[in-house]
């Protein structure tokens, strides 16, 4: 008797150990499916990323949700490793440090080009559009400023200015506003004519100038730019909905800034009566270690708008695009 109950126990215990591989080899496979599925839909470029959010605004959620599935979090919290950022397993494993990993930098116009690249990148349009008589002209005199890449950097997609500028431009025109953004690469122009990062505006004017000469029909000039402030200071939540605050910037360096400082103060009136705490206001730049012109002298509607910070996320930034595409509107009439 005594053996058959010894047997028995053991057949228990292997029948759940069965039942526990076999749960183990579903789980598995189901893991591996959803990662298969997850890795097809998600964007690697900035430009395929971009084209899916003008698709699906809702796509940047996906990546969040593939960093929260439950493997790479369970092994991050036993192994401190993170499965979908090779460098977190170099550290862990190999004691890779990265010198970056120690100085969170900020930036802005101190930083040269070289440094900005090392996180962001030139990006093309990738829903480019034919407009003859375009009213509203886009631009970014710092292509390279970036927003948060939270979730998104391991895929090879840095968020930054120039992508805030396609978003705008698709709004814009959906609402029946011909717009254009400035896409000649204008750190490439810097590099072959052999200027400074400091010469930015310089680079930008000339792509201005050209804009003038070629349109007649624009109406408003934009100028997109990041701020480098702290989340707490660029972030705004509005009925539940976070966004990147915007700030109006008016240099005083050259003869009659007074419309541009009007329609810097208009604009800024009419954002806060939509989306009251939005904007941060407008603010003058003039003296030493500023520009103080920033190509305002080319046309009286011109507008230098500094958007969210670099700890904002493309979401956000998206929902500031969708509000100032409608503040955009109401200026100009329409």
């Amino acid at each position: 008797m005594l053996k058959k109950f010894i047997s028995k126990k053991k057949n228990k215990r292997k029948f759940k150990w069965r039942y526990l591989i076999y749960l183990l080899i579903i789980f598995g496979a189901y893991q591996l499916t959803l990662n298969f599925l997850m890795n097809n839909t998600l964007a690697h470029s900035n430009e395929e990323f971009l084209k899916k959010l003008l698709a699906d605004s809702n796509h940047h959620v996906l990546y969040e949700k593939n960093n929260q599935r439950i493997v790479n979090r369970i092994s991050t919290m036993l192994s401190h490793m993170d499965l979908t950022d090779p460098v977190s397993v170099l550290k862990t494993s190999f004691g890779y440090e990265n010198e970056k990993d120690s100085d969170e930098l900020v930036y802005n116009d101190d930083y040269s080009a070289d440094e900005l690249e090392e996180v962001t990148e030139y990006i093309k349009d990738p829903n480019p559009t034919d407009v003859t008589n375009p009213i509203v002209y886009i631009y970014n005199t710092h292509q390279l400023e970036n927003y948060s890449a939270k979730n998104l950097e391991v895929y090879n997609i840095t968020p930054n200015v120039m992508m805030a500028s396609y978003l705008l431009k698709e709004n814009l025109n959906k609402l029946g506003i011909p717009t254009i953004v400035e896409e000649s690469n204008i750190t490439e122009f810097l590099r072959i004519n052999s200027w400074d990062y400091s010469e930015s505006y310089k680079a930008s004017r000339f792509y201005v100038l050209d804009t003038i000469n070629k349109y007649s029909s624009v109406k408003l000039f934009i100028d997109l730019h990041r701020d480098a402030v702290s989340k707490s200071v660029s972030t705004a939540t509005i009925n539940n909905k976070n966004y990147a605050k915007v700030l109006f910037v008016v240099g005083l360096e050259y003869d009659n800034y007074e419309p541009t400082l009007q329609l810097a103060e208009k604009m800024n009136t009419i954002i806060n009566n939509k989306y009251p705490g939005l904007s941060r206001g407008v603010i003058t730049k003039s003296g030493e270690g500023v520009d103080g012109i920033y190509n305002q002298d080319l046309h009286d509607n011109m507008l230098l708008i500094e958007c969210g910070g670099s700890e904002n996320s493309i979401d956000e930034v998206m929902n500031t695009m969708d509000a100032l595409s409608l503040v955009i509107k109401e200026y100009l009439g329409g």
